[in-house]
C-alpha cells in the first residue's frame, strides 16, 4: 500500500511510560509495525530475587508477520537491554548506529542469537524504507555517542520519536544536535511527537558535558592520592573525560568491572574513545605504582550489591582496598529507586575515611534536557499531537504542562499508560483501546516464570517465614505412623519457642484426627484444614502469618 493511501496510524508504548527504563515504543502505519527501542528495567524492591524486567511483547509475537524491524535510538541498557530476549521471540531486522550496533553485537553473541539476527547500520543521514514506510533520522546529544531521533513518515504527517536528548552547546565529541534538520521536519508537518520527559520537572537547561570534564579535571589536579572514579559503564563521554584527566596528570588508569571493560574495548575499537596505548594498566599491576600516579575507573555508581565499588567499600574486593588517602568521584546521579543504595555506599566510603566527591560538585551532568530544552524541541517540531514518553507519570504530567505553555492544545496531548493506543485517522486522534502489555520478569535463566503468585510467596516468606508440617499416614488404615513434625524457618527461633511449637503440634494432630473420624481423606482437604487451623492459631499467638506448607505422606 503506498504512502498516499495510508489511512490509519497507531502509536503506543509497551514500556517506558509511567516508569524509568524498559523503553519500547511501537508505530503502526497500516500493516507496517515499526518498533523503537527494546530496553530493560531494574527491579523494584518488592520484586524479590528478580534480576531484570523487560516489556511484555506478546502483541508483537502475535503480529510477527507485520513487524518490519526494531530501531535503536542509542546504546543505553534501558533502550537495548531487552533486545536479546525479544529476538528470541521474533526474528526481525535491527537498525542502529555504529556504536550502538557494536554494543548490541556483544549482547546478542552472549545470548546466542547473533547468528540468526540481521543487523543494519544507520547514521543520522540514513533514509530508509522499512516495509513500505519511509524512516529518517536526526542526531541528538546524550551521554553516549551516536544517539539519534527517529522520524516515521505517514500520509498524515510525521511521527517523531526524539530518543533521549539534550541540547549541548559544547559536546565532548564536538558533534552538535541537528537542530536545522529538526526544524525542517517541523516545517514539513509533524502529526505526533513522542518526547523524552525525564527532566520535565527541572527548570532551565541541563549542564554541558564539557563542564563535567572540567569538574573532573579540577579534582584530578588538586588530589595527591589515588583517585577512584565510578560512572555508568555506557557513559562513553564521561569515560573520555576521565582518560583526559588521567593523561593530563600523568596517571595510569586501571579499569574494574566486566561491563566497563567491555564498553571501553568496543568504543576504542570503533574510534569513539581516544587514549594513549600505554595509559591503561591491568588491575593486578596497581600495587606497582605510587598512589599519586594512579587512577581507577570502576562500575558501581548505583550501589549495586555485587558491583566492584560496593565490594571495595566493604573491604571485600580481591585486588583493591580503599584507604583514607583515596578520593572517590561518583560521576553519576542515582536512578530513581536507587537513592538508598547510593547513599549507603557514600556512607561506607566516608566511614573508611576516603574523600568522596559527588552530587553538586560538578562531576555529573544529566544526559536529558531540562524544561527549556524540552520546550525548544516542541517549538522545532510544532506537532499537531503530543505524547510525553520516557518517564514516570509525574514527569509526563509536567511535560504536558510545558507543551501547553508553548501553544499545543490540551486536548491534543495524550498521557498514556503502557498498552494504551493513540490512533490517528485523517489527521484526527483518539484513544483506541489497549494492547497486551506489562512486565516480564527475568530471574536467572528463567524468562517470565516468576509471576505475581511467585512474588507473593516470596514476599510472604521474607515477611513472616515458613512452617513445614510433615505427617506420615498408613494408606490402608488412615492412622498416623509419625508426626506431625513442624519445621520452622524465618518464623520463630525454635529453642525459644518450644511451647508454641508443641501447642501447634497438638493442634495439627487434633485437626487430622477430626478429619479421619469424619472420613475426610482427600489430601487437598486435609492440607487445607491444617493450613487454616494452624494459621488462625499462630496469628492469635504471634500476630504473624507465616507460609504454612503441609506435607502428607502415605506408606
Amino acid at each position: 500500500m503506498t504512502k498516499e493511501n495510508i489511512e490509519k496510524v497507531r502509536v503506543f508504548a509497551l514500556g517506558g511510560v509511567g516508569e524509568i527504563g524498559k523503553n519500547m515504543y511501537v508505530v503502526e502505519v497500516d500493516e507496517d509495525i515499526i518498533v523503537v527501542d527494546a530496553g530493560l528495567m531494574f527491579p523494584d524492591d518488592d520484586m524479590l530475587g528478580v534480576d531484570i524486567v523487560i516489556p511484555d511483547v506478546s502483541y508483537l509475537v502475535e503480529n510477527e508477520d507485520r513487524v518490519r524491524g526494531i530501531i535503536l535510538t542509542h546504546g543505553h541498557e534501558d533502550h537495548i537491554g531487552g533486545l536479546s530476549y525479544v529476538l528470541k521471540k521474533i526474528n526481525v531486522p535491527v537498525y542502529a548506529t555504529k556504536l550502538t550496533l557494536g554494543l548490541v553485537e556483544e549482547k546478542l553473541k552472549e545470548a546466542g542469537v547473533l547468528r540468526h539476527t540481521t543487523l543494519r547500520l544507520i547514521d543520522s543521514n540514513s533514509q530508509l524504507t522499512i516495509g513500505s514506510t519511509k524512516v529518517s533520522f536526526f542526531r541528538t546529544n546524550h551521554s553516549i555517542p551516536d544517539s539519534v531521533g527517529v522520524c516515521v513518515e505517514t500520509s498524515q504527517g510525521a511521527v517523531v520519536h526524539t530518543g533521549d536528548f539534550k541540547f549541548d552547546q559544547t559536546p565532548v565529541d564536538g558533534k552538535q544536535a541537528e537542530i536545522g534538520k529538526m526544524a525542517a521536519i517541523g516545517e514539513r508537518g509533524v502529526l505526533c511527537l513522542l518526547s523524552d520527559s525525564t527532566n520535565a520537572e527541572r527548570p532551565g537547561t541541563t549542564k554541558s558535558e564539557t563542564e563535567v570534564g572540567q569538574g573532573i579535571a579540577d579534582v584530578f589536579d588538586k588530589t595527591e592520592g589515588r583517585i577512584i572514579v565510578t560512572t555508568f559503564a555506557s557513559n562513553v563521554h564521561r569515560i573520555q573525560q576521565v582518560i583526559h584527566a588521567s593523561v593530563k596528570t600523568n596517571r595510569k588508569l586501571a579499569v574494574v568491572g566486566k561491563s566497563m571493560i567491555r564498553v571501553i574495548t568496543i568504543a576504542t575499537r570503533l574510534g569513539y574513545l581516544d587514549a594513549p596505548k600505554d595509559l591503561f594498566i591491568d588491575i593486578d599491576e596497581v600495587s606497582k605504582y605510587r598512589d599519586e600516579r594512579l587512577a581507577i575507573l570502576t562500575t558501581g555508581s548505583q550501589g549495586e550489591p555485587m558491583s566492584a565499588l560496593t565490594r571495595m567499600a566493604k573491604g571485600a574486593h580481591r585486588q583493591i582496598t580503599i584507604n583514607v588517602n583515596d578520593t572517590v568521584i561518583i560521576a553519576a546521579s542515582a536512578i530513581p529507586g536507587n537513592e538508598k543504595s547510593v547513599s549507603g555506599i557514600i556512607d561506607k566510603l566516608h566511614r573508611i575515611g576516603a574523600d568522596v566527591v559527588y552530587g553538586q560538585a560538578k562531576v555529573h551532568a544529566s544526559g536529558h534536557g531540562s524544561q527549556d530544552e524540552l520546550k525548544l524541541m516542541l517549538n522545532l517540531m510544532q506537532p499537531k499531537f503530543f505524547v510525553p514518553i520516557h518517564g514516570e507519570f509525574r514527569m509526563q504530567h509536567a511535560h504536558r504542562s510545558l507543551a501547553v505553555s508553548v501553544g499545543i492544545k490540551l486536548e491534543h496531548i495524550y498521557l498514556v499508560d503502557k498498552g494504551e493506543v493513540v490512533e490517528f485517522t485523517n489527521g484526527q486522534a483518539r484513544l483506541a483501546g489497549k494492547v497486551p502489555s506489562g512486565n516480564v520478569l527475568i530471574d536467572g535463566l528463567g524468562v517470565g516464570d516468576v509471576g505475581n503468585i511467585v512474588l507473593r510467596d516470596r514476599r510472604l516468606l521474607s515477611k513472616d517465614g515458613i512452617l513445614v508440617v510433615v505427617v506420615t499416614l498408613n494408606k490402608k488404615t488412615g492412622e498416623f505412623i509419625s508426626g506431625p513434625n513442624i519445621i520452622s524457618r524465618g518464623f520463630v527461633y525454635v529453642r525459644e519457642s518450644e511451647k508454641l511449637l508443641d501447642d501447634a503440634n497438638e493442634l495439627v494432630e487434633s485437626i487430622l484426627k477430626k478429619c479421619v473420624s469424619e472420613n475426610v481423606n482427600e489430601w487437598s482437604s486435609l492440607k487445607s484444614n491444617v493450613r487454616e487451623g494452624l494459621s488462625r492459631f499462630l496469628f492469635e499467638k504471634t500476630k504473624r502469618r507465616p507460609m504454612i506448607l503441609p506435607i502428607i505422606m502415605e506408606v
